[in-house]
């Protein structure tokens, strides 16, 4: 696809500096820009590469003044990365999208599907299914017994839906995931022996959810695990059963969150945290990369770092003192010595 600078202005509602004529036809990173590439600037650390690039447009933020000559037409816009999110999923939804039943997909009699679906090879949808219209299921996908998934979901290859568990509409679902698995439950027997708890609940996915690749939702034991409206998984999380993550929440890959727990909603978790079972995180939470919570969060917008996970000023100060330790143990030893010495004199010993 091409589009020339005036048009890409017009969409945006933004300002031509430059020439309005310039065609693109892909995009690029600022500092990996070429000719017929629109690239955009809104990290200041990155300004240096505008002076350099030879993409031919560049999204800048309408308060950007260049400190030097630009060769590229640039569109000033209220927020260049909101405006290029604009362009792309323009740009995605353009792309032709496929229809149809593959001929060695396997539809159970019982189950009913809506219209313009597209339904890979291999993939298999089970009794009482429901599958809402415009869905689009890529090769290899499992649908369990008893689940409905709503219009205009996309379930990469390989996704596996077990049984009686709810997708909402507009849903994106990532190659590998796997929802509505066994949650962990096991009782002691003996010293080494456990019985399996059976995992009678379900998984309910509210509408315009994304959940990237291997990730692992569990069935809830008893009701639903359940992933509220808006939530965005990244790539391998583990989500325990009963555990609900309430709208509009986001975190990144690696994330971990035990059985039971309730996360509020517009929370942004980093990678690698881990959340302990049975807690309550208050809305608004932010935790930091690798950090790890064993205890409720309270405190709505709290900004946790560390394990165990405390406020961010007092980490980066504890921070401080960690990297003096090997200091002040050197400095604690000398006092010892010196202790010693005085205490000897004070006794007569020396």
């Amino acid at each position: 696809m091409e589009f020339n600078a005036k048009t890409i202005a017009g969409f945006l509602k933004g300002e031509i500096i430059g020439d309005p004529d310039v065609i693109v036809n892909s995009f690029a990173k600022i500092e990996e820009g070429h000719p017929g590439a629109l690239s955009f600037l809104a990290n200041p650390k990155y300004e240096h590469y505008l002076y350099t690039t030879k993409a031919t447009v560049v999204l800048v933020n309408k308060s950007f003044i260049p400190a030097g000559k630009v060769e590229a037409t640039l569109i000033k816009v209220e927020n260049a990365y909101d405006a290029l999110a604009s362009l792309l999923h323009l740009v995605d939804q353009a792309r032709t999208r496929k229809k149809g039943i593959h001929s060695t997909a396997i539809i159970e009699n019982s189950a009913s599907t809506g219209k313009d679906v597209y339904i890979g090879p291999y993939t298999y949808i089970g009794e009482k299914c429901q599958i809402g219209d415009g869905c689009t299921f890529y090769p290899h996908v499992f649908i369990g017994d008893n689940t409905s998934v709503g219009k205009n979901s996309v379930l990469h290859p390989g996704v596996k839906i077990y049984h009686d568990c709810i997708i909402g509409e507009n849903c994106i679902i990532h190659a590998g995931t796997i929802i509505g698995s066994d949650g962990f439950g096991f009782a002691p027997q003996s010293e080494s022996e456990f019985m399996k708890i059976p995992q009678i609940g379900n998984v309910v996915i509210e509408n315009n959810v994304e959940i990237g690749a291997n990730v692992a939702i569990d069935r809830a034991t008893m009701g639903s695990t359940v992933i509220r409206r808006g939530v965005k998984l990244d790539n391998l999380i583990q989500v325990g059963h009963n555990v609900e993550i309430g709208e509009n929440t986001v975190m990144a890959g690696q994330t971990g969150i035990a059985g039971s727990t309730k996360v509020g909603k517009n929370c942004m978790f980093a990678g690698q945290v881990g959340i302990a079972g049975h807690l309550k995180i208050a809305d608004g939470t932010k935790i930091g990369a690798q950090s790890g919570v064993p205890g409720d969060v309270r405190k709505e917008n709290s900004v946790l770092l560390g394990y165990p996970a405390i406020e961010h000023r007092d980490f980066a100060r504890s921070a401080a003192i960690f990297r003096k330790l090997p200091e002040l143990k050197t400095k604690v030893d000398d006092l010892d010595k010196k202790i010693e010495l005085i205490t000897k004199q004070q006794e007569g010993k020396i």
